[in-house]
């Protein structure tokens, strides 16, 4: 991802995108400092926790402010190094069968297989409401 990212921000730097340069060089300073520390994680999770809190951040600033704008625009740009996105079904069919495979199923040991396989491809809040509903059903 860092070599894929490297080359983007030449080609932004060409095309003198300075909007999606500025992004692309952020993320790329916050995968260097994570592979520089102490406990670095893996590189997809530096990207969504990123991603995630800009997201988060749209509902802080006024509507149609140059601020949410900056923001929607830098979001557009990390988009593609999201992972692709799961739908409710998706979801639904993983849950099913994490429950078919545990023994006793409660909401930490589905929680704990499903986590790790939805992470930044859907809204964890939502996917433990649906664990809840399939236990009960």
């Amino acid at each position: 991802m860092y070599d894929r990212l490297s080359e983007e921000i030449k080609s932004a730097m060409k095309a003198r995108e300075k909007d999606r340069l500025s992004a692309l060089r952020y993320l790329k300073a916050m995968l260097l400092e994570n592979k520089v520390s102490k406990s670095p994680k893996p590189e997809l999770d530096v990207v969504v926790g990123h991603y995630k809190k800009l997201a988060d951040s749209i509902n802080v600033f006024p509507e149609g402010s140059k601020q949410r704008e900056d923001v929607i625009l830098e979001l557009t740009f990390l988009k593609p190094y999201m992972p692709e996105a799961l739908d409710e079904a998706g979801v639904a069919n993983l849950i099913g069968e994490i429950i078919k495979g545990l023994e006793n199923p409660n909401m930490g040991m589905v929680m704990k297989e499903l986590s790790p396989q939805i992470k930044g491809r859907f809204d964890g809040k939502k996917a433990s409401q649906m664990v809840i509903a399939a236990l009960k059903g």
